[in-house]
Parts: structure tokens; sequence; C-alpha cells
């Protein structure tokens, strides 16, 4: 079930955020410009939205799935910025880490919980788009798990990310893709690599062919 993916997916972004200090909160991640405490902050209010997107009923037939989703989401360098500087803004406003990495986690377990208690055909509404509940669940797993890497790119002994999340990741960059990958890439470097984190090689290209000019796939 997706709300397992997505269980699996927070429970292991949360053992990172968990043991984590505030001094441990200012290290760099994989998203130029983002804190840890600014990508935790930016998580949070992920699951947040979830928990309003699973408490709001859509009429009418989904309009995006877990796939489709995703194609909204192309490089925005403006929006890119804007966040930089939203995220920092509000993240500073917690003056001990421990209050933001307490409010992920709590509304991170919330989250959850709620996936797990909604019928997974139930239409929800979210950025603007309708989507199953089992969709919604499915993207936000993507996103904890990419978020995840991010995450620990200055967290060396960090956990990684949960398996069932990466697999998701994966099916998800399959499917926008429009066929499997035809390199022989780890999970988690067709994640960086798809979603414009890591550089194509030369070879990568010729591998790709045409689809090498569709990366990244979403950012």
């Amino acid at each position: 079930m997706d709300a397992d993916v997505l269980r699996a997916a927070y429970e292991a972004f949360a053992a990172v955020v968990r043991p984590l200090g505030d001094e441990e909160s200012w290290r760099l991640t994989g998203c130029t410009g983002w804190a840890v405490r600014d990508l935790v902050f930016h998580c949070a209010g992920d699951a947040q939205r979830a928990l309003v997107a699973l408490h709001t009923p859509a009429e009418g037939p989904p309009d995006r799935d877990a796939v489709t989703y995703w194609r909204d989401w192309a490089p925005d360098p403006v929006g890119a910025a804007n966040g930089r500087r939203w995220n920092r803004v509000c993240a500073g406003m917690f003056l001990d880490f421990r209050e933001l990495r307490d409010l992920y986690l709590e509304t991170t377990a919330a989250t959850v919980r709620a996936a797990a208690d909604t019928p997974a055909e139930l239409r929800v509404s979210t950025q603007g788009h309708v989507l199953t509940a089992a969709d919604l669940a499915s993207t936000l797993a993507v996103e904890a798990t990419v978020h995840h890497l991010d995450l620990v790119a200055d967290l060396p002994d960090a956990p990684g990310p949960a398996p069932e999340g990466l697999a998701v990741v994966r099916a998800t960059l399959d499917g926008l893709l429009g066929r499997p990958l035809p390199l022989d890439w780890s999970d988690e470097h067709y994640a960086r690599a798809a979603t414009g984190r890591a550089p194509l090689t030369d070879t990568d290209r010729l591998a790709l062919g045409a689809d090498a000019d569709r990366f990244p796939l979403f950012s």
C-alpha cells in the first residue's frame, strides 16, 4: 500500500532528523543554498499540506496520478530563489532547532496516520489538482525520499532513504521517462541525476539518446 511506503519514507527521514542538534542544523544539503534546518522546515510544510489534502475530498475525476503530478515541476530558477529566501527566513525564526525538529516529527507522524486511515481511492485536492489518496501518498514518498538524499549530503554517518521510497522514486522516474532507464544507475544516483542534482556524462547522454534533453525529469 502507498500509505506503507509513505510511512517507510517518513520514518527513514525522521531517523536522520531526530538526533540532530542546533549545530548540525546549519550543515549544507543537496539543495543549493539550503541548510538542514531550511530543508526540514520545507518538508514539515509538505507534510502539513498532505494533512490538509487528506481531509479535503474533491469532486470530479483525478486530473493527475502518481507520475503525471510531477510534470508541473520543471526547473524554475526564480521560484527556486524565492523558495530559498522563504525557507531560510521561516526556518530561522525557530530559536532552537529542536523546536523545528519536533514540529517535523509530530506533523509527519500525523500525516502517516491520516494516510493509513484514508481510503486509497478517495479523491483529494492539492496543488490545484485532484489525485487519489494513494497517488498523493506516492508523491509524498517521492518528495521525502529525494529530499532525504539532499538531507544527508553533509551528514556522512546518517542512514540513507528507505528502500521502499527509492523503489517508488525509480518507478515514478521511469514513468516520466516512458521506459525503464537504459543505464546501470543505482536508485540513489538515478534520483539525483533525474532531478538535476547530478550532471549527465557524455556516456549517459549517448545511452539516453534524445531523452537526455528531457533531463531533469522534474526538479
